[in-house]
């Protein structure tokens, strides 16, 4: 009975650092045109902005979110969004891709990370903690459910090829980060 209790409690924990998530379906996402399926867990988890404006409300990031989607598929030409996962300034995680399926954001990097998109420009100023909390539980949700190595590795897309994302305020912050890491 005391094994039980301690083993719920650890699941209970466990679930507590999941931030919420709001679904493909509760954003409005297209069905991709093709998936990879990832080989989890990943050893890195690659950090984006988005370097547009930002969002405040479930609706507004929504509707943000379906038009880098669009972007990705019609522009692009990517089989879905390139990102795993996606925050807005409303607090929220959004599915991209999700854990297990392998992006198009990273080069080099795609088949062995999980891809976080910071909604917003970060050149100049950090993101707020009401983006950054829900990150930090998103990777310790993804370390928990084993989706992500727990000695894994976080770096700026910038570390993967020539861009200025994630910006330099937002990288400077990761580098911060325990599981930064500066020689992928």
């Amino acid at each position: 009975m005391k094994t039980a209790v301690i083993v719920l409690a650890c699941v209970a924990s466990a679930l507590a650092a999941c931030p919420n998530i709001v679904s493909r379906a509760s954003w409005g996402a297209r069905p991709p045109n093709s998936i990879t399926y990832l080989s989890n867990p990943v050893p890195y988890v690659v950090i984006h902005h988005s370097e547009s404006g930002e969002c405040s409300t479930q609706s507004s990031c929504s509707s943000m979110v379906q038009g880098f989607q669009d972007y990705h598929m019609d522009t692009n030409g990517w089989s879905d969004i390139g990102y795993n996962f996606l925050v807005g300034g409303d607090g929220n995680i959004y599915e991209g891709r999700g854990w297990d399926k392998v992006g198009a954001h990273a080069p080099g990097y795609n088949s062995q990370s999980i891809g976080i998109c910071f909604i917003g420009s970060y050149i100049s100023s950090a993101p707020s903690s009401t983006l950054v909390d829900p990150v930090r539980q998103l990777i310790q949700c993804g370390m928990d459910d084993r989706w992500i190595q727990l000695a894994h590795m976080t770096i700026g897309h910038r570390q993967a090829v020539s861009t200025d994302c994630p910006g330099d305020a937002l990288y400077s912050l990761i580098q911060s980060w325990p599981d930064w890491e500066p020689n992928p």
